[in-house]
């Protein structure tokens, strides 16, 4: 079988920040065991066939993961307690001893220190919450992880790492016996052996990103039901389903070809000439149009996890940094707010979004989507009011804040977005026009790299992208606003901000959750983090000899129950090696 995706796969590694993408995460939820995993209704499914863990001590707050002997990677090392541990321990920052720094023009500008330094590329709060060298058992099968203090999404904090233990010191170290290898990390980690970190750290950012089947397959190794057998740059990749595997739910179809193309229209082609069963490309009225007039096909409107917004970059010596002000805080924060406000929600909603989805509303949270249970108490009192449902009003008040700032105008802003994403192309020019009616001038930074160039924040002032939600817990979004979360790319840092978050991590009462969000919010909104835009409406649709169709709101959506896919053998598609043909009819 085969199906549709917008974005090509880039990184076996979705930890770092570069290979984090729901492009990658969808391929390693095939190839990758889990040891829990999301429900149709959103609920925590503990995979007990691949292991365990539990709290064993409150006091202090201690959880054991423990897997089963059995399991294997594609080449025959057994998965273990290593694997958890590299998880841990590449998300966890007490080894890095130095950060890549970038020019204008993207270019690495330090490159001996980091040559000669540690840095993983990764960073999780749930990671860091854990300073103590966790044990693993003599047999290998057990490890041991005590909290600094308890966290209330311990259950979702740790999984198997996407990347073979055993591999990454084979690639980085040439030790090439998993057992000694796995023991040589373990070491290098507990004793700080910089020589050996160094090397491993490097391989885990760099090596294992790859657009085409590498030669070398400790790249691409699987834990999971399927292995990656093929992959064509930018127009395919086919994974197989392994004959050993039983330690989760198990395929039913052999083979699962992704096919790659960034144009819904094209998609809902492929779908209608038999080459894909199912696809969910980004929605457009077009597509809607063109997937009612396709007999033998069944589609559905779908809620999606990925919310839209802009960001700003607070320490890049550009428009919204205090530094491009001799310093000056509060002048900063003025810019920042009155380019916020200038982004044309209203109009953006009305011209791209409601015309897929009528009742879709504009999202003023930054943690919460809209129906959830907390999302009106958040909204009505976390400061989004100051952002009206005019956008007149709002260009009106963005010019006196610039007026107050005292700055020149226009102000220059370098402003990225994904290229040929013809959604966010419509955006960027909304949101240009809008701009520079209040008195900003956006210089177009669209990049099909986007998502590469995020970390390297010296060459962009603004963003537009999409944040995808992995579980349900408040905690999902803690690394976007914390003082050097991976996923902080504006560098914003506040102490006050990072202690609510740590509030937040061990409180388990609801009220207070909800209290404390709304602190947060109210003062992301005040300090000009950012502005959320718009839940993304979605489309699914899949042949009629096609069962099993299904998602979820949150990653890896459509591939969420791969194990309930079936297809009538006679159906079935025979995978080539052409691309998919592109629509002749405009995109959104």
């Amino acid at each position: 079988m085969a199906i549709g995706w917008n974005q090509a796969f880039y990184s076996q590694n979705n930890l770092t920040s570069t290979g984090n993408a729901a492009a990658n995460a969808n391929i390693l939820y095939l190839t990758n065991t889990q040891l829990f995993y999301y429900d149709e209704g959103l609920n925590v499914v503990r995979n007990e066939d691949l292991g365990t863990y539990e709290v064993i001590e409150e006091d202090p707050f201690t959880v054991q993961y423990t897997i089963n002997e059995g399991p294997t990677w594609s080449d025959g090392a057994p998965l273990d307690a290593y694997d958890v541990f590299l998880y841990w321990a590449a998300q966890n920052d007490q080894w890095d001893n130095v950060a890549p720094e970038y020019d204008d023009e993207g270019n690495l500008i330090n490159e001996e220190e980091v040559e000669a330094g540690v840095f993983f590329d990764s960073s999780s709060p749930g990671a860091n919450a854990i300073s103590q060298i966790p044990e693993i058992s003599d047999d290998g099968q057990t490890v041991t992880f005590v909290y600094d203090q308890p966290r209330s999404d311990w259950e979702v904090v740790l999984q198997p790492s996407p990347v073979a233990a055993h591999a990454l010191v084979d690639v980085a170290l040439g030790e090439d016996d998993p057992a000694v290898a796995k023991q040589r990390l373990y070491d290098a980690f507990a004793n700080n052996v910089s020589e050996d970190l160094g090397p491993i750290s490097r391989a885990w950012n760099d090596d294992f990103n790859f657009s085409s089947l590498p030669e070398d397959e400790r790249l691409y190794l699987s834990s999971g039901a399927y292995v990656m057998t093929a992959f064509e740059e930018g127009q395919y990749l086919t994974v197989n389903a392994r004959d050993d595997y039983d330690w989760g739910p198990e395929a039913r179809i052999e083979s699962v070809t992704v096919r790659y193309s960034e144009d819904p229209l094209a998609a809902a082609t492929a779908l209608q000439n038999g080459e894909v069963d199912m696809i969910s490309p980004q929605a457009s009225v077009d597509l809607v149009a063109t997937l009612e007039g396709i007999d033998g096909i069944q589609f559905q409107g779908t809620a999606e996890g990925t919310y839209e917004h802009v960001d700003v970059i607070f320490d890049n010596n550009g428009p919204f940094d205090a530094a491009s002000y001799d310093g000056d805080e509060e002048t900063a924060r003025l810019v920042r707010q009155a380019f916020l406000l200038s982004v044309p929600r209203a109009e953006i909603m009305e011209k791209l979004v409601r015309p897929i989805q009528e009742d879709a509303v504009v999202r003023n949270s930054h943690n919460a989507v809209p129906g959830a249970p907390n999302y009106d108490e958040l909204t009505e009192n976390n400061g989004s009011d100051m952002f009206s449902e005019d956008d007149e009003e709002n260009r009106q008040r963005a010019i006196e804040l610039l007026e107050e700032a005292g700055v020149d105008t226009p102000v220059d802003v370098r402003f990225l977005y994904g290229q040929g994403n013809v959604r966010r192309e419509n955006q960027f020019e909304l949101i240009s026009v809008s701009a520079s009616q209040v008195g900003f001038n956006l210089i177009d930074e669209g990049d099909v790299m986007w998502g590469a160039r995020l970390a390297q924040t010296t060459t962009y002032d603004a963003s537009l992208f999409g944040w995808q939600s992995t579980n349900t817990f408040a905690l999902n979004s803690q690394a976007n606003y914390v003082t050097g979360g991976v996923n902080n790319f504006g560098g914003y840092s506040d102490e006050q901000m990072d202690a609510w978050w740590d509030e937040l991590a061990v409180n388990t009462d609801p009220e207070v959750e909800t209290e404390l969000l709304i602190q947060i919010e109210r003062q992301l909104f005040e300090d000009g983090f950012s502005i959320p835009i718009f839940q993304h409406p979605g489309v699914m649709a899949w042949r009629d000899e096609f069962a099993g169709a299904s998602t979820i709101p949150l990653s890896p959506t459509i591939f969420w129950n791969f194990w309930e896919w079936d297809i009538d053998p006679e159906d079935s598609i025979e995978i080539t090696e052409e691309p998919l043909d592109e629509a002749d009819t405009e995109e959104e």
